[in-house]
């Protein structure tokens, strides 16, 4: 492992702070990797919902991914708000010679639940970056968006749609459980030889903003690090946990808050 591994972030910016560019920013710098970003749209919002979103020109998130490529390689990479059909592509040609592990997070709907991706990107997302994707890391109902299946709630649904995902182009998925049912949340890993199932008491809370940007640059950062796959995802779901757990104390805002993303730092 380098001694600073780093991981770069393609995604919108959050004014707020909790979620997209500052959680991917935040997580990575909490678990030590060194994090680089590439804007894709900048929104206004915070804890109460999504103002107004601008996305950045396609050939500006281009030159801010070579900008970086060029000069601080990264260990992993984190893809999540693209916002426009024009934008993956940008993004998906920009990374057509990178080779280390890709984790594809395909943002659609706020916490707040206002789009954030347009409706007719969708089939551009399926075609152009889920084949590229080492790691997908869907919520269940941005699962069933991608598949144009109903939202999945029993175990052996998801698994469905898990593996249906896989035949996407997928190398692993994982399917998201902050939005079933019941006391856990279940995350499940789904790879071409199975499935794991990844367990943690569910927690009552208001402060949830960023739980899957948070996720998913968790798993980019411990990729980054040099971790196996499914290490990589336990370590993160649990680091997640936590980083909820302690979110209440933050008190952040009078909506959904963010996780804390520095709780095993700050005093």
């Amino acid at each position: 492992m380098k001694p600073h591994p780093s991981a770069l972030t393609i995604a919108g910016s959050d004014s707020g702070g909790g979620a997209g560019i500052q959680a991917d920013l935040k997580t990575f710098s909490a678990l030590g990797v060194y994090g680089t970003s590439a804007i894709t749209a900048i929104t206004a919002q915070n804890t109460r919902g999504v103002l107004a979103v601008e996305a950045v020109s396609p050939s500006l998130v281009a030159a801010q991914i070579a900008a970086v490529l060029e000069d601080i390689p990264p260990d992993a990479i984190k893809i999540g708000m693209l916002a426009s059909p024009e934008i993956i592509k940008a993004v998906a040609a920009a990374l057509e010679d990178y080779k280390g592990p890709v984790v594809l997070d395909p943002v659609m709907v706020a916490k707040s639940g206002d789009a954030l991706l347009a409706a007719e990107a969708e089939a551009t997302l399926i075609a152009s970056l889920v084949p590229r994707a080492d790691v997908l890391t869907p919520n269940l109902p941005e699962a069933a968006r991608l598949l144009g299946q109903d939202h999945a709630h029993q175990a052996e649904d998801i698994a469905a749609q898990g593996r249906a995902l896989l035949e996407l182009g997928a190398r692993a998925v994982v399917m998201k459980g902050g939005h079933g049912a019941g006391l856990s949340c279940i995350d499940r890993l789904v790879t071409p030889s199975g499935l794991t199932a990844m367990e943690q008491p569910r927690l009552a809370t208001r402060n949830t903003h960023g739980t899957g940007c948070t996720l998913s640059s968790a798993i980019a950062a411990e990729l980054a690090k040099g971790a196996e796959l499914e290490p990589a995802v336990r370590r993160a779901q649990d680091w997640l946990h936590h980083a909820i757990r302690a979110a209440d104390g933050l008190d952040i805002g009078s909506g959904h808050g963010p996780v804390h993303h520095f709780h095993e730092i700050w005093p």
